[in-house]
C-alpha cells in the first residue's frame, strides 16, 4: 500500500494520472524539468520538484534524479507514463531495490516482454499465434542466414530484438540483399537499442495493426478489454486510433482476448499491457506487448466503461482487480486523433506559444490535453499536445460527432494537425474501415504528389 505517487512523466498523461491518483484518495508528487514549470499537472500537484533543465535526456529519461525526487518528497510509488522510462527494465529494478513500488509490471516482465526474440518464444508457449519466422536470434554466419530465410520465405523483415517505434527494421524482397541487410539492421539495433540481436519473419503484405488491452493483478485474475485499430500510422507511428477494430468478428476477438489472457498469466503479468498484432485474412500474429500505458487507452475505456489508470494503481497497490471477464461489457464505438504540433502538410514540428485554446465539447466528446492559452510548447518532446476522442451508439455516430469536434477545436498561435484528421475522416476507405497499415502513407505519397495548402 501507499499513499503517494511520483509521476514521472509530463503533459498530458501526467495530467491523466494525475486525476486518477486523486479520484483514489492518493497524493501526487510531480517532477518537471525547466521547460515544464507551468504545466497544468505541476501546479495541482500536491508537492513539485524540478529535476533538471528541458532536455530530456538530463530530466525525464534520468533515473537517479526522479529516484532522489521520491526520496525527498517520500513518495512510495512511481507511475512512468509512456515513453521515456515507462519500458525500461533497469528503471523498473533500481525502483524495486529502493525499496519503492513501481507502477507497472514486475522489471522481469518488462525484459523479457522488451526483447522481442523472448517475447515471441513466452508467446508461442502460451499458445498466442506469431508471424512466421525464425526461431530465435539471427546467426552470423551468412549461409545459416540464407537458409533461414529460404525457410521463412519472401518477402521477409528484420528486426531488432530490443526494437521499437518504428526502428531497426528492413524488409528483404530477394536473399541476393539478405545478408547485407541483416549487417545494417544489426548495426542499427546495437546503435539505438545496445543490443545487437536481430531476427527475422515473414513480411505480411496487407495487414492491419490490431491490439488487445490487458488488465492483471497480483493474484492470477486477468481480463481483456476489447480490441483497437491503430492501422492509421505514418511512419510507424499511430495517428488515430477506434475501438471495436472494424469489420473483425467479436468471436475472434474474444479468442484471441483469452489467449492473452492466459499469457498473462503464464508470465506473471501485472499491471495494464497491450498485445499488438497484425491481423491479416482472418488471422491474428503477435509482434509485441507494450509493457504500459497506451496512448490510445481512451478508446477502450470509452466503449468498456473502465478507468485503466486508477485499475493500474489498484494493482500495484496490492489491490485484486475490481472486475471480471464477465462484467465487462462493449457498448458502442470510439475514435482518438491525435492532435500533434506539426503541420499538416510537412509534419514539421511547430514548437511555440498558444495564443487561443478552445476544446471541443458536446455529448461524447473527450479532450485529453495540458494545452491552456499562454502556454508554451516546447521543442524539446514528442509533438503531441492534445487526443480528442468521440464517442458514439455505433461507428457512423462516432465519426460524425469528430467530424464535428474537430470543425470545433481552436488551437492558435501553433501550427496543428487537425486538417490532416480533416482530410482523413473525409475518406471513403477510412469512413468504410476497409484499410491496413499502408494505406495513410500511401494516400500521403499521393496527396504530395496531388500538390495542395503548404
Amino acid at each position: 500500500m501507499f499513499d503517494t505517487v511520483l509521476i514521472a512523466n509530463r503533459g498530458e498523461i501526467a495530467l491523466r494520472i494525475q486525476r486518477a491518483a486523486k479520484h483514489l484518495g492518493l497524493k501526487t508528487v510531480a517532477v518537471f524539468s525547466e521547460a515544464d514549470k507551468t504545466l497544468p499537472h505541476v501546479t495541482l500537484a500536491d508537492e513539485a520538484i524540478c529535476i533538471g533543465p528541458a532536455a530530456a535526456q538530463a530530466s525525464y529519461l534520468n533515473p537517479n534524479e526522479i529516484l532522489m525526487a521520491a526520496k525527498l518528497t517520500g513518495a512510495q510509488a512511481i507511475h512512468p507514463g509512456y515513453g521515456f522510462l515507462a519500458e525500461n527494465a533497469d528503471f523498473a529494478e533500481s525502483i524495486e531495490k529502493n525499496g519503492l513500488t513501481f507502477i507497472g509490471p514486475t522489471s522481469s516482465a518488462i525484459r523479457c516482454m522488451g526483447d522481442k526474440v523472448r517475447a515471441k518464444q513466452a508467446m508461442l508457449k502460451a499458445g498466442v499465434p506469431c508471424v512466421p519466422g525464425s526461431e530465435g536470434e539471427l546467426p552470423d554466419a551468412a549461409a545459416e542466414i540464407i537458409g533461414i530465410g529460404a525457410q521463412v520465405g519472401y518477402p521477409l523483415i528484420v528486426k531488432a530484438a530490443g526494437g521499437g517505434g518504428g526502428k531497426g527494421m528492413r524488409v528483404v524482397t530477394t536473399e541476393a540483399d539478405l545478408v547485407e541487410a541483416v549487417a545494417l539492421t544489426k548495426q542499427e539495433a546495437q546503435r539505438s537499442f545496445n543490443n545487437a540481436a536481430v531476427y527475422m519473419e515473414r513480411f505480411l503484405q496487407h495487414p492491419r495493426h490490431v491490439e488487445i488491452q490487458v488488465l492483471a493483478d497480483n493474484y492470477g485474475n486477468a481480463i481483456w478489454l476489447g480490441a483497437r485499430d491503430c492501422s492509421l500510422q505514418r511512419r510507424h507511428q499511430k495517428v488515430l486510433e477506434e475501438s471495436p477494430a472494424p469489420k473483425i468478428h467479436e468471436r475472434a476477438i474474444a479468442a484471441i482476448g483469452e489467449r492473452c489472457v492466459e499469457a498473462c498469466r503464464q508470465i506473471g503479468y501485472r499491471g495494464a499491457g497491450t498485445f499488438e498484432f497484425l491481423y491479416e485474412d482472418g488471422a491474428f500474429f503477435f509482434i509485441e506487448m507494450n509493457t504500459r500505458v497506451q496512448v490510445e487507452h481512451p478508446v477502450t475505456e470509452m466503449v468498456t466503461g473502465v478507468d485503466i489508470v486508477a485499475e493500474q494503481i489498484r494493482i500495484a497497490m496490492g489491490v485484486p482487480l475490481s472486475i471480471e471477464q464477465k462484467d465487462v461489457v462493449f457498448a458502442g464505438h470510439a475514435i482518438e486523433c491525435r492532435i500533434n504540433a506539426e503541420n499538416s502538410w510537412n509534419f514539421i514540428p511547430s514548437p511555440g506559444t498558444v495564443t487561443a485554446w478552445l476544446p471541443p465539447g458536446g455529448p461524447g466528446i473527450r479532450v485529453d490535453s495540458h494545452l491552456f492559452s499562454g502556454y508554451t510548447v516546447p521543442p524539446n518532446y514528442d509533438s503531441l499536445v492534445a487526443k480528442l476522442i468521440a464517442y458514439g451508439k455505433d461507428r457512423e455516430q462516432a465519426i460524425s460527432r469528430m467530424r464535428q469536434a474537430l470543425d470545433e477545436m481552436v488551437i492558435d498561435g501553433i501550427e496543428t494537425n487537425i486538417g490532416l484528421h480533416k482530410e482523413v475522416l473525409a475518406l471513403g476507405d477510412v469512413v468504410d474501415g476497409g484499410f491496413n497499415i499502408h494505406f495513410l502513407e500511401k494516400w500521403l505519397g499521393s496527396r504530395a504528389k496531388r500538390g495542395g495548402q503548404q
